[in-house]
């Protein structure tokens, strides 16, 4: 179990973020950043959540950043199977290759700017062009991590249930999350963190009890499984 030590450290660096970044009215340092689909929803979705901007932006980058050579940004026609990720070059691509995916029995598996485990939570969703469409799938995360705030009355640990509830893997995650909010720091200011709001009726497999499914984002701890795409919620 990761010690109360180590929690601190990142929440050191967590509240140093959040001190020193207003990116609402002050703009992005990091060069590119609004440009690519998943940014776009990332900013739509933290306007109509009380997820802070920087969190979603930071998280698509963790989840589906790639370098084209100056900067990393991150695309939204990523598939992750087995730890390995698959870049395709647009939705019809992505689709394809995920109802290959489905079509051998193949539910496990991420897709999108923020990497929606499709097994637990492909439920959520009325097809596979609606979990892979950019603010659809920022939507749903935005509306996770709120959940998750409301649970746990902080960013930082909301961000690394996200990822896993398993420490070492959390950890790591919350890091990297961590580093990448470091690189989109703008122009000093205040920045208060949201007050947690009421929690929600639990619509979310991840925050049921259970046993961690230890690696992945968006995956559940819990034994029974979600139906797939169109399922009855």
């Amino acid at each position: 179990m990761q010690s109360d030590q180590n929690w601190r450290g990142y929440c050191t660096v967590w509240c140093s973020i959040f001190a020193n970044s207003f990116f609402a009215s002050a703009g992005f340092a990091m060069a590119g950043v609004g440009q690519s689909p998943c940014d776009r929803a990332a900013i739509n979705a933290a306007q109509t959540s009380d997820v802070p901007v920087d969190i979603l932006l930071a998280v698509t980058r963790v989840e589906t950043g790639r370098s084209d050579g100056s900067q990393i940004n991150p695309w939204p026609w990523a598939i992750n199977l087995d730890g390995k990720s698959h870049w395709f070059a647009d939705a019809d691509q992505a689709i394809a290759f995920a109802d290959e995916l489905l079509a051998q029995g193949i539910e496990n598996f991420d897709v999108g700017c923020f990497q929606i485990n499709l097994r637990w939570h492909g439920a959520e969703f009325t097809s596979l062009a609606d979990v892979l469409d950019p603010q659809t799938n920022a939507d749903y995360a935005a509306r996770f991590l709120s959940d998750l705030y409301a649970e746990k009355g902080d960013w930082q640990q909301a961000v690394a249930a996200y990822h896993s509830r398993t420490p070492e893997f959390a950890a790591v995650y919350v890091q990297k999350i961590a580093d990448v909010m470091i690189e989109l720091a703008s122009v000093p200011e205040n920045y208060s963190i949201p007050v947690a709001t009421p929690a929600r009726p639990n619509r979310f497999p991840l925050l049921q009890g259970g046993v961690s499914a230890g690696s992945g984002s968006i995956v559940p701890m819990i034994d029974a499984v979600t139906p797939l795409i169109g399922g009855v919620q």
